[in-house]
């Protein structure tokens, strides 16, 4: 899911300084890349590739496999902001992840100037 627009709302005022984008969830991830259909489903299937396996946490609620994915991709991602604006190149979007839902997700947004 492109999350881009709500997190350049939430910098609007901030002048200048350093964005922090946070999902505070074991199984969801943030990224910044590209949001070209095809890249997004290559994404997708490269997740669900490395996320295979049998896993020890899986004899607990069978989703150890997001729990790895959201570990390797991250739940956070820091991007300059100028003049309340998020610095991205021209192709760059704030990605959010679900890998074990569809849950409700929070996405926090900490501006330090």
């Amino acid at each position: 899911m492109d999350v881009t627009s709500e997190i350049a709302a939430a910098v609007a005022d901030a002048g200048d300084g350093l964005a922090c984008i946070s999902v505070p969830h074991c199984t969801c991830a943030v990224y910044v890349n590209e949001n070209e259909t095809g890249l997004v489903q290559d994404t997708l299937a490269l997740i669900d590739k490395l996320s295979q396996g049998a896993w020890q946490h899986d004899r607990i609620d069978d989703n150890a496999g997001a729990h790895l994915a959201a570990s390797l991709i991250g739940n956070s991602v820091c991007l300059p902001v100028q003049s309340g604006r998020l610095v991205l190149g021209t192709w760059q979007r704030v990605m959010l992840v679900e890998l074990d839902g569809p849950h409700r997700r929070t996405l926090h947004v900490t501006v330090v100037t």
